[in-house]
């Protein structure tokens, strides 16, 4: 009986190491912002970004969905869905990366920065990134934000003539997220 109780307690204590491995979040926010000077303001944001991030390797993951992002404006909002996105074909962007020279031993509540390689799939089509991002661990929970670039020609994103002077290609992409 001994024996069968120290078993189950070293089980469950690997299986808490196992667990705080991977932290996550569903309710990371990600914005982004195609506008042009003298127009109509470009922008949206998405608060049900996931993120899972294995902090024994580095490597991260990140999923939104499309429709999850909103605008300021419901018919803008339809033409990025149906016109552009495509969002019932393409429902979703996906980034794969890793961190390079992670360690969540040298973690501390300032932020500091690291750098990711990875992959990013939008519409249908996957792009090699590299991307800058700030890291800061604080009680339990792991931050990341970072601000960089896409180009929606990367991506098949074609933007019709009517509105090509309107929307920058150049698209600035913002993330915030708290992973636990």
């Amino acid at each position: 009986m001994k024996h069968l109780l120290a078993l189950a307690l070293a089980i469950l204590a690997f299986n808490n190491t196992v667990a705080q491995e991977k932290v996550l979040t569903k309710s990371g926010v990600t914005t982004f912002e195609a506008s042009v000077p003298s127009f109509e303001e470009v922008k949206a944001t998405n608060k049900l970004s996931g993120c899972i991030l294995n902090t024994k390797t580095g490597e991260i993951v990140g999923l939104l969905m499309m429709k999850n992002f909103k605008f300021k404006s419901a018919l803008m909002e339809e033409h990025f869905n149906e016109n552009y996105m495509e969002s019932d074909k393409y429902p979703k962007g996906v980034f794969k990366g890793k961190i390079q020279n992670f360690n969540i031993e040298n973690l501390t509540s300032n932020n500091q920065d690291f750098t990711i390689n990875g992959s990013m799939e939008i519409h249908g089509k996957s792009k090699d990134i590299t991307i800058t991002v700030k890291i800061s661990k604080k009680e339990n929970s792991i931050f990341l934000s970072s601000n960089f670039n896409l180009n929606t020609d990367d991506f098949g994103i074609e933007l019709p003539i009517l509105v090509r002077s309107k929307v920058a290609k150049k698209v600035n992409v913002q993330i915030d997220y708290s992973l636990k």
